[in-house]
């Protein structure tokens, strides 16, 4: 378990920096301490911002062409090989298109693999739900074996990629596109299993992961301003998921409420209401896209749509306390 040193403010100025844009610095980084990775791109290096390992490494890229399956083989063999593969691509095609192979090629194997996928939620904006990868985290928790891991922020992307390459076997580390707040936390460890406490808090909790940990900090402000004290958790590792963190949470305080942005069903909502299952803990609610497909619009737009905001976490913290307090009547 980790804890933040303080609560970030949302009230400051609020530097914004892609997560991708961060992912080309940290594979050239990473790519001097790890002589043996490797990149496997399904040809979006621009997209994905991969192109700057090619430019520092060309030797150690490997582009297969727009062919995700093949991608996934190709990382699988040169695992095999001792090499260390990192696969940046769209998230929806990495639990899409490309799932018979991770599942069957590098899970079963349990290869070495280290899949980045980096357009995870709505947060893609006006590519459409083609592009919007709402059940990737479902899909990879479901996974024997791959670990799932998240960033608040640009700043978290170099050390969970890191943890990435120091953990031996299948990764996923999912990412957005959209440019999202920088909150700074780039200088805590990042360790696998464990989550990051941001901000205590001890009416309720409120789990988030991704770019809505922001959401959720701007929550706390606003319950915070209405006499209601909420602990806000990043729970960046998903799987394993730091479960102890979770039911100290849910026994501390009136409930917990999970926030992502991602559907209902199989992500961090059912992670935590897994955790709370197996010490008979509650009760929770949930801030997630609500078992729909989005459409095509700007990020905020879409997050409005979906409800992903602040606004709505308040509502849903709102409805918990007041719950709590009747239960005592």
């Amino acid at each position: 378990m980790e804890t933040a040193a303080a609560a970030v403010s949302t009230q400051s100025k609020v530097q914004f920096r892609a997560h991708r844009d961060a992912l080309g610095d940290a594979l050239v980084s990473l790519g001097a301490e790890y002589p043996n990775l490797v990149v496997v791109d399904p040809d979006v290096r621009v997209s994905t911002r991969s192109e700057a390992f090619f430019d520092a490494y060309p030797d150690r890229y490997v582009c297969t062409g727009i062919a995700e399956q093949n991608a996934m083989g190709v990382a699988t063999g040169l695992a095999s090989w001792g090499y260390t593969p990192v696969v940046p691509l769209y998230a929806v095609f990495a639990a899409g298109k490309a799932a018979d192979q991770v599942l069957n090629s590098i899970a079963y194997s349990r290869s070495n693999v280290k899949i980045v996928g980096t357009h995870g939620g709505v947060n893609v904006g006006a590519d459409g739900p083609s592009h919007q990868a709402i059940v990737d985290l479902g899909v990879m928790r479901s996974i024997p074996g791959m670990v799932v891991l998240t960033v608040a922020d640009a700043s978290e992307v170099e050390p969970a990629l890191r943890a990435a390459l120091s953990h031996e076997g299948p990764v996923y580390l999912r990412l957005e596109r959209a440019a999202t707040p920088v909150l700074g936390w780039g200088d805590i460890p990042f360790a696998i299993g464990n989550g990051l406490i941001v901000r205590d808090g001890s009416d309720l909790a409120i789990v988030a992961i991704g770019s809505m940990v922001f959401e959720g900090l701007r929550a706390a402000d606003e319950l915070q301003r209405q006499g209601i004290s909420a602990r806000v958790i990043n729970m960046r590792s998903l799987k394993p998921m730091d479960s102890a963190m979770v039911e100290r949470a849910a026994e501390e305080t009136a409930g917990v409420i999970t926030v992502e942005d991602h559907n209902e069903y199989g992500g961090l909502r059912s992670a935590v209401a897994e955790a709370l299952a197996a010490i008979g803990a509650g009760p929770m609610r949930w801030v997630a896209v609500e078992d729909r497909f989005a459409e095509s619009g700007t990020c905020s737009e879409l997050r409005e749509m979906c409800g992903l905001t602040a606004a709505r976490i308040v509502e849903r913290a709102l409805d918990l306390v007041n719950a709590r307090s009747h239960a005592y009547e």
